[in-house]
This record gives C-alpha cells, structure tokens and sequence, in this order.
C-alpha cells in the first residue's frame, strides 16, 4: 500500500535530481506537473480494468469509458513516458503528452501545463544533462503507485485526502526552500488553519480567494464546510501559481472549482450575469504585501512619468476607471496596493457574509489615502476585529503580518484587537516559527468569545477609535508591556561578595598546586 510518506519520499527524491541544476521556485514547476500526470495515469488504468470487469461487452465498455470524469490516451501516460525514458528527445514527449492531456481535457485541465517546459535547455541544460534528468526523474516516479484502491487510507479519508495532503505539504516544503519567491503561492499551515476556522463558511455558501496561489487556504476553508457542499471560487495572476491551483483542486477531487487566470484588479474575472462583480459568502486571502504598481492594468493610454513635455504624463490612478466601483472611499497609493485588494474584497463581499485576509501592519496606521479609506471603512463598521501575528510565519518575509476580518450588517459597533504575536504564541524553529494547535485554539476561542483578556485582547469601541485617529496600531489597544522584576541591590552586592571570596579561595588553592608541581 502506498502511503502519505511514500509519496512524499518520491517528490523529494525528485527535488535532488534537480538539485544543483534549477532552484526550488522553478523545480516545483516540474516536479508537480509529472506527479499529476502519474496519478491521473494510475488512477485512469484502476477506472478501465473496473469497467472492463464490470462490461464485458465492448459497446457497453466504451460508452461507459467516456462517462470517466477524464480522458487519457494510452501515448500520454506515464507509462508510455517511462517506456521512452532513454530517447534523445524525450522532453519534447513529455511536453507533448502534457498538451495532449490538456488538450483531451478542455473543461478541467486546459492550459495547467503551458508554463513548463520539459524541453528547455535553459532549464535543465544541454541535450545529454537534460536525457539524464529527466530519465531520472521518471524512473523516481515510476515506484509510485497512486492507484486509489493502493493507497493507505485512515479512518475517515479516502484516496484524494492523502494524496491531497501530500500534495499540499510537498508545495509547502517547496517554499520554504524558494524563499523570498514563495510567498505569492503558498499560506503556511497553521495561519490558513486559523483563517479557515474564522471563516467558517456553512453548507451551500460559496468561498472565494482572489489571490488564490496554490489554493491550500481556499481548499482548507471549504473544508470546514465539505468541498462538495459549497461553490469553489479563485484567481490568480501568475501561471505556474495557477496551475499548482488547478492541480491541487483536481487532486483533491474537486472537479467544479472556478479558478481564473488574470489580475484580479484590472480584470477581475467572477462576473455575474450583468456584468456586475459576483458576490460571495465567505471571502479568504492571502494577499500580495504591498504590491507596487498595483495600478498599471487601468492605465487606459499607457501614460509613463516623463520631464518632457512633448510627452504624456505621469498616470494616475482614478476611481472613475474602475466599471466596478471599487474605490469609492479612496485610491490606494500607487505603491502599495494592500487597501487595493481589501476593497476588492469588500465590493465582492454578500450581505452578512465574512473576509478574513492577511495583511501588513502598515495598513494598520499607515497615513493620507490609506488613512481616509481605512477612517471610511471603520465609519461604515465593516471592520470586526484586528489580530496580529507572530513574526517569521510566512515564506518570503521576517515581516510580522495581522489578519483583518470584514463583515457586513454587524450588530456590534466595536473592534476586536488581539495580539498573538509574543513568544507563548507559537513556536520558535530553525527556519521559520510556526502556529501550533494550542496556539490556533487560544487565537479562535479569543476571536469567537469577544472579551477583554489581560495582555491579549481588547475589545474597542468606535469612541475609543476615534480618539486614537482612526489609527488601528495593535499596541494601542493591547498592552503587553511587562515591567521588570525591582533589582534588589542588597542582595546583589552581598551576591557578588560571595563569588569575589570564593574566588579568592580559588586562587590560593591554585598556587598551593603550582608550588606542589614546582612550578
């Protein structure tokens, strides 16, 4: 039986192939696509001997053949690649497997491999390093058996949870390993499980990411709810990113998720029926920090800074661009783009529904646009509660970063502000501090009570807001100071009396030995 551990032994067997050759942001884009490929190729073979035994006859085998929820030719199977291993060109097969698929799947899986290339000699070196890796990678994949009825299931799952968690983990291990590149595409566990919980989307709602990455946070908040009892929305910008989405979405067995390829800004993609922005119940982000630029995509004449006249002027971004009315309480500035997205969300957010995004703590206090939107925000009390994170939770930056969650028609009048961030609050490891079960639990329970705790949470009404300006810094509301324990010099003077005479003792001890020696 092959299991969560096996499976992940496989992908990093695969990362040391590429070891030495790419880096870990761009191994990704080769390791996943072929491991996709692998289980559709296995799972595809289990689907065709169950029908050849359950339809003997041949008529009732192909009919039943293309009702599978894919199409895979027998040419673009992993074990037609395995078997071509050793050929010249077989990263050219390989690509043309991967189109073939895609091709073959319009409806699911159109254009998830476009961004890799099996044949670039950029990537993967001249024509005999790159036969050499890739055979290897195909030979570390080939012990894999992703067949569902040979994975080891544990009480409760089924085939796609484990290969789902794997999948998932393995995206995880990849940015820790691609630094500063990771952020865009993956929220660490323990922060998506914490936003997940806050989230709480219920049975026939619909949740949305408008950034979504791989969709790890958006797979986990739909499952507090069960994948198959809500609408699956996403986009993302960047391809590889929204592969990994479209894979992970797949591989967990979710055939109806809409996630979009665009910038979610300048071309937001979830549209209604007229045209209007979709709204959702339950909207999670983990946002872009302070995207410069944000901007360019409602550049209608492409208008660039210049000092000459006889040129056109420097652009500037105007709420009258913007069909959707986004930016009615202000415009961002130009390089930052954090409130940018957050009133996205806000515009796309259902009556009585939740957003729950991560975000710097300069959207906290920053000043002048970000200051008037964030005044008009709280004045329209859509903001229900600030919590600020440990820093070095997430790939790509030592930053601390805080979750704000936005609700609409709120009874409460207040803002819930806890501050997580203190060394109890989660643990400290090598590379990264992570967010332990204890720790999501203290977090949500404070989130779901909504009172005051002593050095942790505060709940702040509109008045005392006001008085603070409008300015939403964490430590005004709570106070962690700690004051220091009162020094008792008495105790340290006769302290070091003590060490001054035992030391004394030492020393004419020691001299005793040296004139016992002779020396």
């Amino acid at each position: 039986m092959t299991t969560r551990t096996d499976i992940e032994q496989v992908l990093w067997n695969g990362a040391n192939t590429f070891r030495g050759i790419i880096g870990a942001s761009t191994y990704k884009d080769y390791l996943l696509p072929l491991l996709f490929v692998k289980y559709l190729s296995d799972i595809y073979k289990e689907n065709i001997d169950e029908l050849k035994k359950k339809y003997p006859n041949k008529e009732r085998f192909e009919r039943a053949k293309e009702r599978l929820p894919f199409k895979l030719q027998e040419k673009y199977s992993f074990d037609s690649l395995y078997a071509q291993k050793n050929l010249s060109d077989i990263g050219v097969k390989i690509n043309e497997a991967l189109r073939g698929i895609e091709d073959d799947n319009q409806q699911y899986l159109q254009g998830i491999f476009r961004s890799v290339d099996f044949n670039s000699t950029a990537n993967l070196g001249e024509q005999k390093d790159k036969i050499t890796t890739l055979k290897n990678l195909l030979e570390d994949f080939n012990s894999l058996d992703l067949r569902p009825s040979k994975i080891e299931v544990k009480q409760g799952q089924v085939p796609s949870d484990v290969l789902g968690d794997a999948f998932e983990y393995m995206i995880g291990q990849f940015a820790q390993q691609a630094g500063a590149k990771a952020g865009s595409f993956f929220t660490p566990m323990g922060v998506a499980e914490l936003m997940a919980r806050i989230a709480n989307p219920k049975a026939g709602q619909s949740v949305y990411d408008p950034t979504a990455g791989s969709s790890s946070l958006l797979i986990r908040t739909a499952k507090k709810a069960g994948v198959k009892n809500v609408a699956i929305y996403g986009q993302e910008r960047d391809a590889s990113s929204w592969a990994m989405s479209k894979m992970n979405m797949f591989i967990h067995d979710i055939s109806d998720a809409k996630i979009a390829l665009g910038d979610t800004l300048s071309n937001p993609q979830h549209l209604d029926d007229d045209d209007n922005l979709m709204k959702f119940d339950v909207i999670v982000a983990n946002m872009p920090f302070s995207l410069d630029k944000w901007a360019e995509g409602f550049n209608p004449g492409g208008e660039e800074e210049s000092t000459d006249k006889n040129k056109k002027k420097k652009f500037q971004m105007e709420a009258s661009l913007d069909r959707f009315n986004r930016f009615s309480y202000g415009i961002p500035p130009a390089t930052k783009g954090d409130w940018a997205f957050l009133l996205h969300m806000i515009a796309s957010l259902k009556d009585n529904g939740t957003i729950v995004a991560v975000a710097p703590h300069g959207v906290l206090f920053r000043g002048a646009s970000e200051g008037q939107i964030r005044k008009k925000v709280i004045d329209n009390n859509l903001l229900d509660a600030v919590i600020g994170l440990p820093a070095n939770l997430f790939f790509g930056t030592s930053i601390p970063a805080a979750l704000l969650i936005f609700k609409k028609n709120r009874e409460n009048k207040d803002i819930l502000f806890i501050d997580a961030s203190g060394e109890t609050h989660y643990r400290k490891e090598k590379k990264q501090n992570v967010l332990l079960e204890e720790n999501i639990s203290e977090i949500y329970l404070a989130y779901k009570n909504r009172k005051d705790i002593e050095k942790f949470a505060h709940v702040a009404g509109i008045a005392e807001i006001q008085d603070n300006e409008y300015n939403l810094n964490i430590p005004r509301y709570v106070d962690t100071f700690e004051e220091e324990k009162e020094v008792d010099i008495k105790a340290v003077k006769k302290e070091i009396n003590d060490i001054e005479k035992q030391l004394k003792e030492v020393d004419e001890q020691m001299k005793k030995y040296l004139k016992e020696l002779g020396l």
